[in-house]
């Protein structure tokens, strides 16, 4: 594939293999830190990779963001979205004000909201549920993609009853699927240093493939560029794979380079600053070439990215735009200055720009129309 290229024939063989069954975890970490013309041949294999898969669209979705609370009980390094009940800029949205929000995203064409929170004092499953339900009944089409794993364990806790149950109860009351957020890195003594009061890997594991096994599907996430070295990304990647093979629950794999400037983990010396470009790049083509036909789907996040290097992700093996959203301020409140809010005419602009086939989409991919 690459006889005019002078390449390591180590690297050669893997991206050689890769295009017919996905490569290893060993052979992602030797991947993920190439440099020179490896790097360059990466990329390359996995926009082939990713044509092959899933051709020619960039999909993307009609959506809007309710973050209906910043008020959190969690201490997450990374974060700088929470505030304490009595500080200034905390907000609370009621049920009502949320549902007003949701009614007026439906009318401005939105198919689906995504609602997430801080882990207020006052939130349990029962207050989702109560959510759900109003959401439901006023509008009984729009699809409600909500709370992480995280939110579900609180939830649980707060109203004293299984995760299980808590999942049943929240399905029945509408919910249709859950973010894979919470994930940060799939590693313990990361975890420890920058989220040390949130669920443990294996608790993350349990409550997506809990949710998978009750019929509600998951995306799923990782966020890097922190403490992480690259190859805990790729171990993080190898156990999202593992779960995909185990229940087949995630509909898409989205990376979120880590939003550093005002995060009291960066401001403290305790992070980098962040990921660089060709980083990026490469969490991007070794997802590709590791998930294969497993999980389709690979997302860019515009809002952390920016459209100019999004489009360049979207040419290292990523398929995917992500939503219009509205009223994202999680990543606003890390410093992201890339804009909250987007039109699908724009989306077809960026697309279109690249030689590639704007294409609208409902949340789990199955309804995709070519624009």
């Amino acid at each position: 594939m690459f006889k005019r290229v002078d390449i390591d024939p180590q690297i050669e063989e893997i991206l050689e293999k890769s295009m017919k069954t996905p490569i290893s975890q060993e052979e992602g970490i030797k991947l993920i830190q190439t440099t020179g013309n490896e790097f360059h041949a990466l990329m390359i294999v996995a926009d082939l990779l990713r044509e092959n898969i899933t051709g020619d669209r960039v999909t993307y979705i009609q959506n809007w963001n309710i973050n209906f609370t910043n008020i959190c009980t969690g201490d997450c390094g990374f974060c700088a979205f929470r505030k304490n009940k009595d500080e200034e800029g905390a907000y609370f949205l009621n049920i009502d004000q949320m549902v007003k929000r949701a009614k007026t995203a439906w009318n401005n064409g939105a198919k689906e909201v995504c609602i997430q929170g801080g882990l207020h004092p006052n939130v349990d499953a029962y207050f989702y549920q109560e959510m759900l339900q109003k959401l439901r009944d006023e509008l009984p089409d729009i699809y409600i993609h909500a709370f992480s794993p995280m939110e579900i364990l609180y939830g649980a806790d707060q109203a004293g009853i299984s995760i299980k149950d808590e999942l049943e109860m929240l399905k029945e009351a509408g919910l249709d699927s859950i973010p894979g957020n919470a994930a940060e890195i799939l590693n313990d003594n990361i975890r420890r240093v920058i989220c040390p009061n949130k669920m443990d890997t294996a608790k993350w594991i349990e409550i997506v493939e809990t949710a998978h096994q009750t019929g509600i599907p998951t995306t799923c996430t990782m966020m890097y560029g922190h403490i992480e070295e690259p190859h805990h990304r790729v171990e993080h990647m190898n156990i999202l794979r593992e779960i995909q093979q185990r229940t087949g629950g995630f509909t898409e794999f989205v990376p979120l380079t880590f939003m550093h400037w005002q995060t009291p983990l960066y401001k403290e010396g305790g992070s980098k600053a962040g990921s660089t470009g060709l980083e990026d790049l490469k969490v991007y083509a070794v997802a590709r070439l590791m998930f294969g036909d497993l999980l389709k789907n690979i997302q860019v996040s515009w809002v952390k990215l920016g459209f100019k290097f999004a489009q360049i992700c979207l040419n290292a093996g990523a398929n995917d735009l992500g939503g219009t959203l509205g009223e994202e301020n999680i990543s606003k409140s890390a410093g992201s200055e890339h804009g909250v809010q987007t039109t699908p005419e724009n989306f077809q602009r960026i697309i279109r720009d690249m030689g590639r086939i704007p294409a609208e989409r409902d949340t789990l991919y199955k309804k995709i129309r070519e624009i």
